[in-house]
């Protein structure tokens, strides 16, 4: 099993693995070209999204800057908007259903370390060098019809329903139903979304 198998089924794996990074700076660079476009060249952002996304619908607005771990394990539906300096960490994958409002400052991680650092940490390279530590991932789905609320924290393997909000400033650290509106660290339910 390659490391990139183990990181999308969940296991422990190796950030420093070849193929990955070369994907992650291949991601890096998009992005860095994505964010540097004059706002107006909507031909030269499309042909990057087109590059650096795993799948999107029509209609997607994402304002600079923005940024991603791999960009290729991310996916859109149709008629979505990503508001300025948004984080998704796409270790694995990040689902967004469609007419998602995705505010400013929102971070989506699907990464996430074991607690104990000796399960984190492994020795030196023999040459050496850094060694990254261990990681394992989980996917993060958003249904259709999410408003997701400025500077809110996704947390790895959290799935959103359908018509939900998410207040500004919220950690969602469990899963939300379908047709509530929740807040708040960690975010809670607070009332039905009719």
């Amino acid at each position: 099993m390659t490391e990139r198998e183990k990181m999308l089924a969940g296991q422990l794996y190796d950030c420093g693995d070849g193929e990955l990074l070369s994907r992650w700076h291949k991601a890096k660079n998009l992005v860095r070209d994505y964010n540097c476009t004059e706002s107006e060249n909507l031909a030269e952002k499309d042909r990057i999204l087109a590059e650096l996304l795993g799948g999107r619908g029509a209609n997607l607005w994402i304002t600079a800057p923005f940024f991603a771990d791999y960009g290729d394990n991310i996916y859109f539906g149709n008629n979505c908007e990503v508001n300025m300096n948004c984080v998704f960490l796409d270790d694995n994958k990040i689902t967004i259903g469609d007419n998602a409002l995705i505010a400013p400052n929102v971070q989506i991680y699907t990464a996430f370390h074991p607690t104990n650092a000796k399960d984190r940490f492994s020795g030196p390279k023999e040459d050496g060098s850094f060694a990254f530590c261990k990681t394992q991932t989980a996917p993060v789905t958003i249904g259709n019809n999410v408003w997701i609320g400025g500077g809110a924290i996704i947390m790895p393997g959290v799935t959103i329903g359908d018509n939900v909000v998410i207040g500004a400033g919220s950690v969602v650290t469990r899963n939300i139903p379908s047709n509530k509106i929740a807040c708040g660290n960690p975010c809670r339910v607070i009332r039905d979304n009719n």
